[in-house]
């Protein structure tokens, strides 16, 4: 017994942070693996007969989306101010209690503020996760120990598919209520783990002022020295705890208006930009319409699509294991690049097949490409922009602004993926192929402002990455002890 301490020694305390932190990725992905199959219930339209226009079906998904990206946007600030922990936290309560009125719902009025409130909540706590991860990883992990959240976004997808097709037998309303009752409890347990036990990240400490403190956390999670971030403060702070610094006394328009300041301007757009196309790529069109784009390549009967649905949910969350585990081998820049390609090739052949009315729904080899296309298309995106372009976002952005522009460029992430839920059903409904050709020509733009305007950051520390951007070693960044001296 005397050797199992050596034998299985404890992981650092900055691992278990990460994977609590990303398992809040859950629930992002129980909303989205749940949304489309309950949508498609019989008992759901018998609740609400109105989802059955293609414009409401698009509505009550897309709801979510557009609160989401107006409370991504003040979510940085709400970290900043907070602290990261707290920060998340409180987007997981709200998410959990709009689930629960989405589970009580008796109109479908009450339905969509269920899931606008759940939207804020969404906004609040997800692009926080990466930020966090980001500031208590060591450089040589943070690639694997930031596609934690996409990980578990997959797991969650899997979740609600298989939750919602073991539900839809059951008789009743209580088909469609049953997935959002464990969201809600999954919520709440997860809001309470989070604020009890997430770290603080040394970053944001060091931010305050509070430069012993965050020597401490570094210590706490088990980082070593020569793996340490620097910590630095944007202002000059005299006393440790009992002066407020100016950074805090800042208005909350000047600091959320930070990000586009000349020296960080190009970064800020260039994560905007990316993090939106993300979503035009068409992968939420994929996964909220799984079942509509199955049924519509020949899987006729509602069973088959709902499990053919389940399926290509597993096959994401699969390949995004080996993304996470060689994250930090592939490069970020070249990831978004190849991955882009493949997609657009992928989106442009199955829009090519509907268009020369090459799928058949009975018989037929079109309908096969189509389906295992949209399987193949899945993965690759979840191996390289899944997992490469949140990462990207976050890490390309100095101390100061990381939050507040990761979070503006979730808001970006929100409306794009707002427009594709809206939009998705009523071009499906009128063309078979053109919501294909967009989502491949938006892959096709990606790829070709990667190419010219994103530098390299797979295993670089910020200090490096900042001097990639500028040309110059930021002035601002001095070493821990440094700024342990000076408060």
């Amino acid at each position: 017994m005397g050797l199992l301490p050596s034998a299985f020694p404890s992981p650092p305390k900055y691992l278990l942070g990460c994977i609590l932190c990303s398992a809040n990725g859950l629930l992002f992905g129980m909303d989205t693996g749940t949304i489309g199959p309950v949508t498609d219930m019989a008992n759901f339209k018998a609740s609400f007969g109105g989802s059955e226009n293609s414009t409401i079906h698009g509505l009550i998904v897309s709801c979510i989306l557009i609160p989401a990206a107006l409370s991504s946007f003040f979510a940085g600030y709400v970290a900043d101010r907070l602290g990261r922990p707290k920060g998340i936290a409180i987007g997981v309560f709200i998410f959990g209690a709009g689930a629960a009125i989405e589970a009580g719902a008796v109109a479908l009025s009450m339905f969509i503020v269920g899931r606008i409130v759940e939207g804020l909540g969404e906004g609040l706590f997800l692009g926080n996760l990466v930020v966090l991860i980001c500031e208590i990883s060591p450089t040589r992990t943070r690639g694997a120990m930031t596609t934690g959240p996409q990980l578990a976004t997959t797991l969650g997808l899997v979740l609600g598919y298989f939750v919602s097709y073991g539900t839809s037998s059951v008789q009743g309303s209580l088909s469609w209520r049953l997935p959002f009752v464990v969201m809600a409890s999954l919520s709440m347990m997860m809001c309470g783990l989070s604020l009890c036990f997430l770290p603080e990240s040394p970053q944001w400490l060091g931010m305050h002022g509070k430069y012993a403190l965050a020597e401490e956390a570094w210590v706490k999670l088990g980082v070593r020295p020569e793996e340490r971030e620097k910590v630095h403060a944007n202002v000059e702070v005299t006393e440790l705890d009992s002066e407020v610094s100016e950074d805090e006394k800042k208005s909350t328009t000047k600091k959320l208006l930070e990000i586009f300041e000349k020296d960080v301007r190009g970064r800020t757009l260039l994560a905007v930009f990316l993090m939106g196309m993300q979503q035009l790529s068409g992968i939420d069109g994929v996964l909220y319409y799984a079942p509509q784009l199955f049924q519509k390549a020949g899987l006729a009967s509602s069973e088959a699509s709902f499990l053919a649905s389940g399926v290509s949910a597993i096959v994401i969350f699969a390949v995004t294991i080996p993304g996470l585990i060689y994250a930090d081998g592939w490069g970020r820049r070249s990831s978004i690049i190849y991955g882009g390609v493949g997609m657009g090739i992928l989106m442009f052949l199955m829009g090519g097949l509907y268009a020369g009315d090459a799928v058949h729904k009975s018989t037929g080899a079109g309908r096969w490409v189509v389906i295992v296309c949209i399987y193949i298309y899945a993965a690759l995106y979840s191996v390289s922009w899944g997992i490469s372009v949140k990462v990207y976002s976050a890490e390309i952005q100095p101390q100061r602004t990381r939050a507040s522009a990761t979070t503006l460029s979730h808001s970006s992430n929100w409306v794009s993926n707002f427009l594709v839920a809206l939009t998705t059903p009523v071009l499906l409904a009128k063309s078979s192929y053109g919501a294909y050709f967009l989502w491949g020509g938006c892959c096709v733009v990606t790829v070709i402002v990667s190419l010219i305007y994103m530098h390299e950051t797979k295993g670089r520390s910020f200090a490096q990455i900042e001097e990639a951007f500028t040309g110059k070693k930021p002035t601002e960044e001095s070493g821990c002890t440094e700024n342990a001296n000076k408060a």
